[in-house]
């Protein structure tokens, strides 16, 4: 399983990003996926979950109402569409994929495969 992150970048505070993260290796839409993120010094945290159908979304607190994650399974990719950004949203963000069908979790322990990450710096 390959999965390949792009759309990060500089934005200004207020600004929007949409991440993409197209999956290969295997069928996709078997599978849920997840976002997270990971700033300088920091811990890699939870940022969204969505399931296999796109029926089940799950956001971090800290991002709820600015977020949006989606899929669309006819081109292998799961989308992060982040509106309001705040400087505390820097960070590299990953797009992950379970090794198990239709799973769901927030914790990045318990995915298997993970994109290469896309930088998301946000200026004041």
């Amino acid at each position: 399983v390959q999965l390949q992150a792009s759309g990060g970048g500089l934005v200004q505070a207020g600004g929007s990003l949409r991440l993409s993260c197209v999956a290969s290796g295997r069928t996709f839409s078997l599978y849920g996926m997840g976002w997270f993120r990971q700033a300088a010094g920091k811990d890699r945290e939870f940022v969204a979950a969505i399931s296999w159908g796109g029926r089940r979304i799950d956001y971090a607190d800290s991002v709820k109402g600015r977020f949006i994650v989606s899929r669309d399974n006819a081109k292998n990719t799961v989308f992060l569409q982040m509106n309001s950004l705040k400087r505390e949203d820097t960070a590299v963000y990953y797009c992950a994929a379970p090794e198990r069908k239709g799973f769901f979790s927030k914790r990045p322990g318990e995915y298997d495969y993970w994109g290469q990450g896309t930088l998301v710096t946000v200026s004041s």
